[in-house]
Parts: structure tokens; sequence; C-alpha cells
């Protein structure tokens, strides 16, 4: 019974608890039976206080036998990356420097989560300050693997069933690339659609909070809270929501176009992915074709690193100066190279990313949605690193919408996802695509499965 509330996909648990089918409290008890059988092994978690968690579930129960109103996540357990603040619970940001750290209030996030009506189940492992140094979190598919970063325990939390959605990051390709290498649904917004006040503070530029989930819908009904207006971000716009939920349910009214981009780094993907879309071209058919970015794009990885290393050097520059011996290596090496980068060269930076957006843009004048590798390919074998985020490097350093879909496998049969991009602020747009997609390759599947 147990194993069965916890296979629920969010929308299904919510579902079921609003129309009395099971109850919060069952369901977090399911979520929380998850996590002590199997979270010895993958270590997704880094706080979870189970009498909490209950609590939260028992209160939900409550305000719904009082006929209250209740929100569209009302007592579903939600787990949240440990750089998103929380009240309750501890958040330390994957860093000794910041252990036993309290904060005085919620991130922004936490707070609509909660508005919305989630119980917080628990905080997920991150890496050192959403960085590349790894944590001990292990792929649940293969525990020798990696999960990926630094939404380490969060993609790997959905991923093992042990909570049916997460809230996770991105400063490079920290959702898209576990979620691929977890084989779950990994959403990164456009820049500036969600709030960002709370979270632990990178790069303005380049950071942007997401949902991890095992399904399009979920992942929508996840996002679509969260996409309110909070003027304490400054990169937000007091735009109407994007109505994610409403436009994926919607009919798609013609068959999508999609531009296969081989970005910069394209002789790094290997053969798994190169096969695989290949593959998922021929499924598609005419309705998609080969595309090269623009030739200025070789430069946007050193655009990134210039804008990531000099805010990230600014942002930890207390505890660069009071705790660098509690660092890794390579963040020292990173915040050395950005007080270095100058004010010429990021502002560069900046304006060349600017204009190679508008180069791209150009593409969905022909595409509905780019398709691209989220990965160089499977999780990498060991846990010395989180992979290589070189292909969702682009989307984020343009701060455009993208989805990881796990629709393909690895060599080892581990999963890969394939990348989705879409235009700027048109994030609702890019999931009623994804649908058309995903319900194509399905389709094709069953074919190819009756046929032999």
């Amino acid at each position: 019974m147990a194993d069965d509330l916890s296979g629920l996909g969010l929308v299904e648990a919510a579902t079921a608890i609003r129309e009395g089918r099971t109850t919060s409290r069952e369901l977090v008890d399911a979520c929380l039976e998850r996590v002590a059988k199997h979270d010895g092994t993958i270590r997704a978690f880094v706080h979870l206080d189970e009498d909490y968690a209950r609590r939260q579930a028992k209160e939900a129960d409550q305000r719904r036998g009082a006929g209250r109103d209740t929100g569209p996540l009302h007592g579903v357990p939600i787990a949240v990356k440990d750089i998103f603040d929380t009240e309750d619970l501890p958040t330390e940001n994957g860093t000794p420097i910041h252990a036993g750290r309290r904060p005085r209030e919620d991130s922004a996030c936490v707070a609509m989560l909660r508005q919305a009506g989630a119980v917080i189940l628990g905080k997920t492992v991150t890496t050192e300050f959403a960085t590349y140094h790894p944590a001990a979190t292990t792929n649940p598919h293969n525990s020798a693997h990696t999960p990926g970063g630094s939404s380490s325990g969060s993609a790997a939390a959905v991923a093992a069933f042990m909570a049916p959605g997460a809230l996770g990051s991105q400063t490079n390709g920290s959702i898209i690339r576990p979620a691929s290498y977890c084989g779950v649904y990994g959403y990164k917004p456009s820049h500036g659609l969600i709030s960002r006040h709370g979270m632990l503070a990178m790069s303005r530029a380049l950071d942007h909070a997401g949902v991890f989930a095992r399904s399009l819908a979920d992942a929508a009904a996840l996002a679509e809270p969260l996409m309110v207006h909070d003027a304490r971000d400054p990169d937000m716009r007091a735009l109407a929501a994007p109505g994610l939920i409403r436009l994926l349910e919607s009919p798609v009214p013609h068959d999508p176009y999609f531009a296969f981009v081989k970005t910069p780094a394209w002789d790094k993907a290997d053969e798994d992915v190169v096969g695989g879309l290949g593959e998922l071209m021929d499924v598609i058919g005419e309705k998609a074709s080969w595309v090269d970015m623009p030739h200025v794009a070789a430069q946007l990885y050193d655009w990134h690193r210039t804008i990531a290393d000099a805010d990230v050097a600014v942002n930890l520059e207390r505890e660069y100066r009071t705790s660098a011996d509690s660092m890794s290596e390579p963040l020292r090496a990173m915040i050395a190279h950005g007080c270095k980068v100058t004010a010429f060269d990021y502002k560069r930076a900046i304006a060349s990313t600017a204009a190679l957006r508008i180069m791209v843009d150009e593409i969905f004048g022909e595409a509905d949605a780019i398709i691209t590798p989220a990965a160089m390919g499977q999780a990498p074998r060991g846990l010395d690193s989180t992979g290589n985020p070189v292909f969702a490097t682009p989307w984020t350093l343009l701060g455009l919408p993208a989805i990881s879909l796990p629709l393909l496998s690895g060599s080892d049969g581990l999963p890969v996802g394939i990348q989705i991009v879409g235009r700027m602020r048109d994030d609702a747009r890019l999931f009623r695509t994804a649908r058309w997609l995903v319900e194509r390759v399905e389709a094709a599947t069953q074919a190819q499965g009756a046929a032999a």
C-alpha cells in the first residue's frame, strides 16, 4: 500500500487527497517509508524531520476536514533543495561554512508552496554552494553513477519515488543535467519567471529556480503556483502568469516544427545521444531539421564563465575571506578567477549574450521549439564529478525555458534525457509542444512493440 501511494504522481496525489481517496498523512507516511528504505544508499536528503512532516500533513488533513480552502497542491509532499530558505528547517547550502544556519523566514518559493497547500517533506542535498564539487548523493538507477548536480538530491528523490516533486535551481546545468541522469522531467523556466528571493544567490544573470517531477503534467502543476510576481526579485516583471496547465491540456493547433540544434559542444555528445537524436528525428519526420547555432556562439562558454565566476566571487566574498580553507579547491579557483574579471570583460559578456539571444530568436521564426542534448550521455560512473553541463550552458546563459524529457536510454541501460527549448517567456507553449513530442514518441514505441 505504501509503495502504491509513493508511486502516485503529483497531480494524481493532489486529486486523490481532494477526492478523499487518501489523506496527506497517508501519502507523507508512504514517502517517508521510501526514504527509510532507500536513502541509506541514495542519500538524497540532508535535513529530514519526520515529526515535522507529519505535523504538516495532519494540519492539512484537519483543514480539509473543516472545509477550509485548500490550494492546488493541498497535502502533497514536496522536497526542497537545500539552497532555498526554510523557516522551520536548516538551510546550509551544501557547505560546512553554513552548518546550522537557520533562516528567519521562508524563501519566496517555499512560501508559495505552503500557500498552495504543499507539505515540505525535507531538504535535499546540493553540491557545495550549488556549484561543481559533488556531494554524497548517488544515482537511483545505479549507485555507482552520479545523479548529476547541483540539484543532486532533488532529482534523485523524485526518481526514487521519495517525493512526487521537488524544487531545484540552475546556474549552469543543475536542473537539466540531473533530470537527464536520473530519468525524470526537469523544468528550467524563462529567466525571471519564478522568484529567487530567499534562494542562495550565485549569479543574478544566470540563477533560475525550477522543478523536478515524473511527468510533464506534474512539472506544470508544481511550477505554476510559483509563478507569482515578486518585486523582491529584481528580474521579475509584473506580467500575467503563463498558464502552463491550461495550455498543456489544450489541443495542439498544428504539428510543431523542431530545430535540432548542434551547439558548439556537439562533438562532446556520445554515441547514445547522437543515435538517439537521429531516431527521434525519424519519429518526428518532415517536421524537423538540423540547425547550427550562429558562429559567434562558440564564445558563449567563455561568456558564461566570465559572468558566473565574477558573480560568485562577489556573492561569496565574505565566505572566501573568512573561510576559504573550508571550500573545495575548484570553488576557490572559481572565485580567484572571478576576482580577476574586469568590468569591461563582464559588461562585454553581458552585451554579447544579449546579441546572441536575438540571433537565436531567429530560429523560432521557423521552429516551434529547439531540440538538443540534455547531457553528453548517460550518467558517468563514479561520484567524484557531477558530469559536464556543457549542453545546458547555452540556454541558461540566454535565459530561455528548457525541459529535460526522459526519452532515451544509454548503453548501460541508464536514462538519457533530451532537452527541448522554447522562446523567451513562451513557457506554456513549450509545455504543449513537449507534450506533443512525448505522445509522438510513445505512439511510435507502441507501434514498434506491436510490430515485433
